[in-house]
Formats: structure tokens, C-alpha cells, sequence
């Protein structure tokens, strides 16, 4: 190419825009909702909620994983009053 040039490779801005994905993601969501107060009605419960389910796995060995998600689901269906998992 051309000799005095610096030739960068595609992948070089990939951690700053990693850096951004949860917000992009969050935005992403809101734009289904008609008011800011609309979203935070819905988002104010279902944070908890979410994270009820979604255990840190990076923490956890797979077994112990499995067993923390079968006791959640269990917790899950008694509070909503949901019949138990065959």
C-alpha cells in the first residue's frame, strides 16, 4: 500500500465500544416505552426481579449454578403462585 503510512487494523476501537454495550443495550429497551415515567414504573420492580434470576456465573461452578437456579425457579413459582416443575 502506501509506504508512509500508518495502517490501522478494524479491530483497534473494539474495547471502547465494548465499553458502552450495557448503556446501548439499556437505551435500546427504553425505546419501547412512551415516557421516561413509563419506563421507570416497569424497570423499578423488574431490576430485582431480573437479577433474581441471573446469578453471577462467573463466580460459581456449574453444579453449584444449576442447583441455585432450580431453588430461584422454585422460590419463583411458590411466590407467583404457579404450579410446581414436572
Amino acid at each position: 500500500m502506501l509506504p508512509g503510512v500508518e495502517h490501522r487494523h478494524k479491530g483497534l476501537n473494539n474495547r471502547a465500544e465494548n465499553s458502552h454495550r450495557p448503556t446501548r443495550r439499556r437505551e435500546r429497551a427504553l425505546q419501547r416505552f412512551k415516557s421516561p415515567a413509563h419506563a421507570q414504573q416497569f424497570l423499578a420492580p423488574f431490576g430485582p426481579i431480573s437479577d433474581h434470576f441471573r446469578p453471577r456465573r462467573h463466580r460459581l461452578p456449574a453444579p453449584e449454578y444449576h442447583q441455585l437456579l432450580q431453588t430461584r425457579f422454585a422460590t419463583w413459582r411458590e411466590v407467583a403462585g404457579l404450579p410446581a416443575a414436572a
